[in-house]
């Protein structure tokens, strides 16, 4: 245990959710990675046990714990090697909840947030689109307000949840004039007319429902606006920080979990006539990689930390997924050599792992958008500011 950031309580939650995890979910796996979709009842046991409601306030059914129940929460879901079923479930708890936690109006939350945190609504966040990709502020969707009422047209791509959720929350141009400057946020019902999904076949997070997402002159009401009209993008620039966060850490549990699991492997596996964690090549390889994941690790705890204090940490979790996706992906490719063939194989985690991983360098901002940003805070000085 790191006392540095995590206490008794911190341990024994890990210790309870591992454990349901185990119970309730990893017997599952197999099947939802072949179907790609989730079944239902998951969500609620999710719900029941309080998991989705870690940080959010008592008054809507949550808990009001510390970010450091979340850094657990992601650690374990790695650990179990589906990409795509923890995509799932931290889109649903990360990405969507919090525009909901922290742009919706107080009826917004009772009818979006509680049965979100219960489990009996599931959610997407809809920002990414076919033809912007980390352009946010070139999107194209509209939401152009006709009397009480908006109506949206436009499409979304690659989104986490996109097919099976009950509502999505929606970036959209109110003033496109304005450009980036003229985007709002909403909430939006999935049997809203106009709403059409398409499935998308990816190269791993199999189990997830990844969808392009069609509008097609949909009318929602005026009261449907989170937060203030307009400011929907430096509000999508505040909960970057959270989100390319989640990916660090998702990134150093996983790569985490591989050498644990290479090591056991490595530890039972004999050539020549010994074990083949006796070689000197193969030992420094996990050493180093060891040594990756531990900084990577360390680094996105000190972030967890000051953003659980209030500070904006644009440019530290930009660093965070930056590195951590690019460790996470040499490591376990790293481990699944040491497997040699059965590294390639199906029936062993690495294969999945490998695929799952890849996508880490790429969702929530690519690695190439991340330079940019962070060479516009340490060479141009630019000082990006929380949306107030």
């Amino acid at each position: 245990m790191n006392k540095m950031y995590f206490t008794e309580e911190h341990e024994l939650f890990r210790e309870s959710f591992r454990d349901f995890l185990q119970k309730e979910v990893v017997p599952h796996i197999d099947k939802w990675e072949k179907t790609g979709t989730v079944e239902r009842f998951i969500w609620e046991k999710f719900g029941e046990m309080g998991f989705f409601g870690l940080v959010y306030p008592e008054q809507y059914g949550g808990l009001g714990l510390d970010l450091f129940y979340t850094v657990i929460f992601l650690e374990e879901l790695q650990k179990i090697n589906s990409g795509g079923f923890a995509a799932n479930m931290w889109a649903h708890a990360y990405l969507a909840m919090t525009h909901l936690d922290k742009e919706g109006s107080h009826d917004i939350k009772e009818r979006y947030l509680a049965p979100s945190i219960s489990g009996e609504k599931i959610g997407c966040l809809c920002i990414t689109e076919p033809f912007g990709g980390s352009d946010v502020a070139g999107m194209r969707t509209t939401a152009i307000k006709k009397g009480d009422k908006y109506v949206i047209n436009g499409s979304k791509t690659f989104i986490t949840n996109g097919v099976y959720s009950d509502y999505l929350v929606v970036a959209a141009k109110t003033s496109p004039e304005l450009g980036g400057k003229g985007m709002s946020i909403f909430v939006v019902d999935r049997d809203t007319p106009g709403i059409s999904a398409t499935k998308l076949d990816k190269l791993g997070w199999r189990a997830s429902d990844t969808a392009e997402i069609a509008f097609d002159n949909v009318e929602i009401p005026a009261e449907n606006l989170m937060g203030e009209e307009n400011m929907g993008f430096p509000y999508i620039m505040q909960h970057f920080a959270l989100e390319r966060l989640v990916m660090a850490i998702n990134a150093h549990a996983r790569a985490e979990y591989a050498i644990d699991y290479t090591l056991q492997y490595m530890s039972e596996r004999t050539a020549f006539g010994t074990n083949i964690n006796k070689f000197q090549a193969l030992r420094h390889t996990m050493a180093e990689a060891a040594t990756e994941v531990e900084v990577c690790k360390t680094f996105n705890y000190s972030v967890a930390k000051r953003l659980n204090d209030g500070e904006y940490v644009v440019k530290e979790a930009t660093m965070a997924k930056l590195m951590g996706t690019k460790m996470a992906d040499k490591v376990i490719y790293d481990c699944l050599q040491m497997l040699g063939g059965y590294g390639y194989m199906e029936e062993y985690p690495l294969a999945r792992l490998l695929r799952d991983s890849r996508l880490g360098p790429i969702g929530g901002g690519t690695s190439e958008i991340l330079k940019e940003i962070i060479a516009k805070i340490v060479i141009d000085k630019k000082d990006y500011k929380p949306a107030t």
